[in-house]
């Protein structure tokens, strides 16, 4: 067999084996008593916070950092923004269209821009695509609002 295939046969076997069924759920015996097959209760899930980070802003600190004295790295540093004037961070080079735009970071502004920053203000640096998920956007304000 060449050496190729015998590896793509290889690599074929133990991804089929992982696909096995599920061992048989153990029978509780005619003897066991009712204490002793009681069933475990899951601890109820954490609460989410909103000065947790939610899953989608490690997409923002690709090019954001998110703490009192971090530098502007792809985009400006986001400590401090919810509630701000835009294009105001020292340290970081704004685009002209987002200076012009005169926009504060409260709630509904950060949401449009959060959907679509390309549309909300054309001419931006800002090159994320956007949020379309409307709760997922409003978890990420809350977030932002929790920096500073």
């Amino acid at each position: 067999m060449k050496p190729v295939l015998l590896v793509l046969v290889s690599a074929a076997a133990v991804s089929l084996s992982a696909c096995g069924s599920q061992p048989a759920a153990e029978q509780p015996s005619a003897t066991a008593s009712p204490v002793a097959a009681a069933t475990p209760v899951a601890p109820p899930p954490a609460a989410k916070t909103a000065s947790a980070a939610p899953a989608l802003f490690a997409q923002c600190a690709v090019c954001h950092t998110a703490t009192k004295d971090g530098k502007a790295g792809i985009g400006p540093n986001l400590w401090g923004t919810a509630g701000h004037p835009a294009a105001q961070k020292p340290g970081f080079a704004y685009s002209p269209a987002l200076k012009a735009a005169g926009l504060v970071w409260d709630d509904a502004t950060l949401d449009k821009w959060l959907q679509k920053p390309q549309a909300f203000v054309p001419g931006t640096k800002m090159v994320f695509a956007g949020v379309p998920d409307a709760a997922k956007r409003a978890e990420l304000i809350a977030y932002l609002k929790t920096l500073g």
